[in-house]
């Protein structure tokens, strides 16, 4: 069976991708691809795909990858029926009460003025000893 999977290249900390059909019990990483389709740069979210080719090997019973099948429609391909998307996230938060922007506003303290006493600076300052 084959399968439309992502096949990372580029240097480490700055990925690149190919979008590459292979048979499926392959790693991506294998090396032996059936057809380059078209290449992602998910820095730049640049999509360039062969859609003629990506719709002959979908017609013919190729099994995209979820992200594969996500960038496909985005990019205007029609999938077939049989495809399944994978639906989002559910969005939900395990300690609500722990979240910063969820804790009420605490207003600050009011500032207290202490009365400042007012000293002669001659009795502040001690006079220097004459030895």
């Amino acid at each position: 069976m084959l399968a439309i999977r992502m096949q990372r290249t580029g240097r480490k900390g700055h990925a690149m991708y190919r979008v590459v059909v292979q048979e499926s019990h392959l790693t991506p990483t294998s090396g032996k691809v059936v057809a380059l389709i078209g290449n992602y740069d998910p820095h730049a979210k640049n999509l360039t795909l062969n859609k003629e080719k990506a719709a002959f090997y979908l017609e013919h019973g190729a099994q995209p990858s979820d992200r594969a099948a996500r960038l496909m429609q985005k990019d205007g391909l029609k999938l077939p029926d049989w495809v399944k998307l994978p639906t989002g996230k559910d969005g939900t938060i395990r300690h609500p009460e722990k979240r910063r922007a969820t804790t009420p506003a605490v207003e600050p303290a009011p500032q207290v003025e202490v009365p400042v006493v007012a000293t002669d600076e001659a009795e502040a300052t001690p006079a220097p000893s004459e030895a």
